[in-house]
């Protein structure tokens, strides 16, 4: 990599208040946010089932109990990564290797257990289709990012979309709500929205990254964030 000719390209690189990064940004927090809420929420359920929930919540509820090791097996890795993944972009964290380290093994405990909880899919064969792509999107994203490891800007890059992907079951959380919402009006059921849900969240946040990405915002910051170890903090990228 010709270092001298990344810092300067990062000196002229578009700025971090750009509208495409900072509505990136509050996405992605939003999304951590609901991932993280969506686990604990998981774990207390199967700890402790809700005695008076309402109907299509406790069917839910009993369907994850009914294979609770395999849940938790996929969930507690899910939320190890997810914590994780701020530290990827966050400047005060350039010169630390360890989180994108963890990343990988854990983004493969996800991803082989994300195949096996397909067997029990509330959605069926809609969102099991849904997982099957995505899933391996998810795995090969974080397979080139490990290959590409000696090359920080392309490994971030298929990070990102690793993350991205992951980050879509959040993103689903707000599109079942929604079919939650008027299931009175509609008189669909999990089983017949939840296939639904996961192909929409899971296809804005794999689309939008992927514009981004390919955006000069997007190339400019993927860039600044992958020049940090090499320019050093003083430069004031923000993180």
């Amino acid at each position: 990599m010709n270092t001298d000719a990344g810092i300067g390209k990062t000196k002229t690189a578009l700025p971090d208040t750009q509208p495409s990064v900072r509505w990136l940004r509050i996405g992605f927090w939003i999304c951590i946010v609901i991932s993280v809420a969506v686990v604990l929420r998981r774990i207390v359920a199967l700890a402790h089932p809700a005695q008076a929930a309402p109907p299509q919540l406790a069917q839910l509820d009993a369907a994850f109990a009914s294979h609770a090791a395999l849940t938790l097996a996929h969930i507690i890795p899910a939320l190890a990564f997810v914590l994780l993944a701020p530290f990827v972009y966050l400047r005060r964290f350039a010169d630390t290797e360890w989180p994108t380290r963890f990343l990988f093994p854990l983004g493969l405990v996800v991803s082989v257990t994300a195949y096996a909880m397909s067997k029990y899919s509330v959605g069926g064969w809609v969102e099991r289709s849904a997982v099957f792509l995505f899933n391996s999107l998810f795995l090969f994203s974080l397979f080139r990012a490990w290959r590409l490891r000696n090359h920080p800007m392309l490994s971030l890059r298929w990070m990102t979309r690793a993350i991205a992907i992951l980050l879509g079951i959040a993103t689903t959380r707000p599109v079942m709500g929604i079919f939650f919402a008027t299931s009175r009006l509609t008189h669909l059921s999990p089983a017949q929205f939840f296939g639904i849900a996961f192909w929409a969240g899971f296809s804005i946040n794999t689309l939008v990254v992927e514009f981004w990405l390919r955006s000069p915002a997007g190339k400019s910051k993927i860039e600044k964030v992958a020049m940090r170890p090499l320019i050093g903090p003083s430069a004031g990228l923000k993180g």
